[in-house]
Order: C-alpha cells, then structure tokens, then sequence
C-alpha cells in the first residue's frame, strides 16, 4: 500500500533494512522504524493542530507500543498518550510516559481501574453508567475525582465490528443525569470512533455520521450545563485533516498511523507533510512454482498489500518489485506469498514490504533505527510488538 510512497520520499530506510537483513542484524518478520522521520513527522503534527487549535494525544498501538517511539514524540511536543487498553497504558507508564486517555476503544475492566487512575490520565471514556459507576467508587476510595469522556454513538454511525459500545444519543441526557449524581467523576466531553475517514473515491478525508453524532451530543450536555471541554474526534488524524477537525468543532485528535506516515491518505495524495517510516522486513522461505514464500508473522488482515520488493543485493533492492497476495482475513500468516510471474528469487532473499499495520496484534519484532536523516543510521534496538526490549546495541 505504501510502497511506492516510501521508494519515493525515503528510498534510505528501505536500503538500510535490507543491509540490516543481508548483514544478520535483524531477521525475517521485523518491522524497521526509521525514528528520525517519526520525530519530524511529530513535530509536523504539532504545528498544524496548533495552528487549528487542536490538542493531540499520541497512538502506540500501530508502532507496537514502543516506548522508544513514544519518548521521541513527546520530545517532538505531542505530551500524552492515549491507550487504547490497560494493556497499553500499563506498558506506557512503566517506561515514564504520560497518560492523556484511556478507555477509548476498550473499557477498563474493573479490577484494573485504580492502577489507571493512579496513571492519572486526563480523561477516561466510558461506555455506561455502571462503567462510571465504578471509576466514581474508585475514585472515592483513592479521594481524587476523574474527568471522563462519554463514548456516544447513534443508529446511522459507523462503528467497525468488535467495536461496539457507548450511549445512545437518545438516552445520553438520562444517563448523563445520572452519571452527574456519582461523587467522584466529572463528564468533561464526548467521544466516538471512527469520526472521519479517507474516501477512497474523492481521495479526499471525509466526516463520518459519528461527527455529527458528537456535536448533537455535545448540544445536549451543553444544554444541561455540562461544560464540555473536550470534543474527541479521532481516526486519520493527520496534518491533512486538522482543518477538518476544526471545522467539525473537534477539539482533541489521536493521531496514531500519522506518525509513521501511514494513513490512506499518505498512500494516495503525493506530497502529504509527514514522511512514510516504517517498512517490513522477511525472508524468502521457499519456492513453490510460480510463487516464492516468505516468512509470515506480522501481517494484518487490513493491509491493503500490494506489492514487495525481493532480492539478495542491496545494490538493486529498489527496481525488483513483485505482485504479492494479501492473506485472507482467517487465515494465519505463517508465510506471504510473492507472484513471480517469470521473475526469479532465491531461498533467503531479503522481501520489503510497506503496508497498513496493527504491529501490537502480531508476532513480529521492532527495530529502531536511528540517525538515517543524517546518513549515518544506526540500530540502536530491538523490541517485540508489545513494546518489550529484547536487545539494545
């Protein structure tokens, strides 16, 4: 998906993970982040949403958790993280990373909330009243009181299966009169997911039901007094779409692929501002006819792969491109597959591929490079997709 964008605006990260395979440095089934384009794309990002008035916090879960990652994107001036899970907040906060939200996608379950709330994040979604309930009992024990969002949703809102959850905008008043008798949480603002999206036909980012679902339901708070401070609107969060956040009334994003360079937009729109830093590295396992296999683990089912490049040189990595398929949704990626329509590879060849990621549901590891802007790149670590160290050089 992303391929052509990063033979175009940053052929050296591709040179330089295939001389990390060739070289034994790294092996098959690594993803290889280039950390100084991270930083600038950060930074990008930060300009725009503060020329737009926005506020962001900052997504992990696409670049594996990487605490590495994250550190450099708060030097870059984006402060808070957002987790999606407890899972991500506890990784974060044991490396010494601000917490700005969580909850956002999955709830907190219960037998987790006073370690989150002990994170002190700025905001915590909830889904219902029995979830606010609990913060609230919590809360009263560790005698702090917690900002929460309200995740809302309405009958015509997109919302991507395994997903599902939040107010009824129909029944947001009753709840929210309920939830504003708990002692000790405030409601301080909305959220729901996706609120815009690329289309693919326009090539242009678009508003989703969901963000007119938010200013209704920011309407409704409004008119029960509720001062509501944060409108959160994410989902291609990018310097492209920071206009279109303002003009919806958004008032806090969540970029995430944005960092790396890796919305649909930055596939499709040449020239976007943040520069594509992430490519993923195998190996060719085996040959089997007129298609080659390499080793699998870090695939993702929403890849919207379409070609790779293979070969046992550094020198012509660039100009060996192939056709691959994308693996079906139910299968589990032992291997990827290379069309070889005539061309010719060989057992451990080295395969780059660029694609849409989730590098936090895979088997794959994470390699950090840093120094690339400079000429002068250098590994400095390796890390398994859940954003544990498992080398550092």
């Amino acid at each position: 998906m992303f391929l052509d964008t990063v033979i175009r605006r940053n052929p050296e990260l591709i040179i330089e993970a295939t001389k990390l395979h060739r070289n034994g440095k790294i092996g098959p089934n690594t993803y290889v982040l280039d950390l100084d384009s991270i930083y600038e794309n950060a930074k990008l990002l930060k300009e725009a949403a503060n020329k737009n008035n926005i506020i962001l916090y900052y997504m992990t879960k696409q670049f594996g958790r990487n605490p590495i990652v994250a550190k450099i994107i708060e030097e870059a001036g984006i402060e808070k993280a957002v987790a999606v899970d407890i899972d991500e907040a506890k990784i974060l906060y044991k490396n010494g990373l601000k917490i700005g939200h969580i909850g956002h996608l999955v709830q907190i379950p219960k037998n987790d909330i006073m370690a989150s709330l002990k994170m002190h994040p700025d905001v915590i979604t909830c889904f219902s009243y029995d979830k606010a309930a609990e913060l609230s009992d919590i809360a009263e024990k560790l005698g702090i009181r917690q900002n929460i969002l309200l995740r809302v949703i309405d009958d015509k809102d997109d919302i991507y299966p395994g997903q599902y959850g939040g107010i009824k905008l129909k029944d947001l008043r009753k709840i929210a009169s309920n939830i504003l008798r708990l002692k000790n949480i405030d409601i301080v603002g909305i959220t729901s997911f996706p609120c815009f999206l690329y289309d693919y036909n326009s090539r242009k980012i678009k508003a989703t039901h969901n963000a007119e679902t938010l200013l209704r339901a920011k309407n409704i708070l409004s008119e029960m007094g509720i001062n509501v401070l944060q409108v959160n609107g994410p989902s291609v969060t990018c310097c492209s779409s920071m206009p279109i956040l303002k003009k919806y009334g958004i008032t806090h994003g969540e970029p995430g692929h944005a960092l790396t360079g890796t919305t649909p937009i930055h596939a499709y729109n040449n020239n976007q501002p943040e520069k594509p830093a992430l490519v993923y590295v195998s190996e060719i396992s085996h040959i089997s006819g007129n298609k080659a296999y390499c080793f699998g683990g870090g695939f993702y089912a929403r890849s919207k792969m379409k070609h790779a490049l293979v070969s046992g040189n550094i020198d012509d990595i660039l100009e060996k491109r192939y056709d691959v398929e994308e693996l079906p949704a139910e299968s589990i990626d032992y291997y990827g597959t290379i069309l070889l329509n005539g061309g010719k590879v060989n057992v451990g060849d080295t395969v780059i591929y660029s694609f849409r990621t989730q590098i936090f549901i895979t088997r794959a590891k994470v390699a950090i490079v840093e120094g690339l802007s400079k000429n002068n790149p250098k590994l400095t670590y390796i890390y398994d997709s859940k954003g544990n160290l498992l080398d550092k050089f």
